[in-house]
């Protein structure tokens, strides 16, 4: 009766969340398999196709959906690839090639938010004294750098390196953040946000 009753109470809600697509069981037994993967992806940047080999290394579900982190043969890279973007998949009969865990640490793990690549820049943001608070107590990145300053504001250093999503948490906060560096950091929230502007 416990376990009914805290089920009753709990409530969990997906935000943005998509389908994990009808490939998901695939990429699981090719994950499991060691098997490479032949897929065709759809970038959703420049809206279009292409056709990848793929050495899958880990599933990862972040911010309410999946992703695979695999070694890239068509490309010599690693690569993460929505699972929700693949559009068509098989399992090919070639062993997938084993990346180090520390290499794909580094590489995934350096960098913000989901989108690959190791993280090469550091963005310096400040945060409005209103929200400086509750903003201290979040963490960004796992190696991000934080101070209050002398006026109540507080700023906060975080690597990337593919700025997509950052850009994306920062316009989250509006009018109480400020990127203070890098410069072209600045100019790309400042073009999306006159881009926005200009839909009123």
């Amino acid at each position: 009766a416990g376990g009914d009753e805290i089920s009753k109470r709990l409530s969990i809600i997906s935000a943005a969340a998509r389908p994990a697509g009808e490939f998901f069981q695939l990429t699981v037994n090719a994950l499991a398999g060691r098997k490479r993967m032949r897929l065709e992806y759809y970038k959703r940047g420049d809206d279009s196709f292409s056709k990848r080999v793929v050495s899958p290394q880990r599933m990862i579900h972040y911010r309410d959906n999946w992703y695979l982190d695999g070694w890239c043969h068509t490309r010599q890279a690693l690569r993460t690839f929505a699972l929700d973007s693949v559009t068509k998949a098989r399992i090919i009969e070639e062993n997938a090639d084993e990346i180090d865990e520390q290499q794909l640490n580094d590489y995934f793990g350096s960098s913000y938010g989901i989108f690959s690549g190791k993280a090469d820049k550091t963005a310096t943001l400040v945060f409005s004294e209103k929200i400086a608070p509750w903003v201290s107590r979040e963490q960004w990145h796992p190696d991000q750098q934080g101070q209050f300053l002398e006026d109540g504001n507080f700023e906060m250093k975080i690597p990337f390196g593919n700025p997509t999503e950052l850009i994306m948490d920062i316009l989250r906060y509006g009018p109480d953040v400020m990127v203070k560096s890098p410069h072209s950091l600045r100019e790309s929230v400042q073009q999306r946000l006159q881009q926005a502007l200009q839909q009123y």
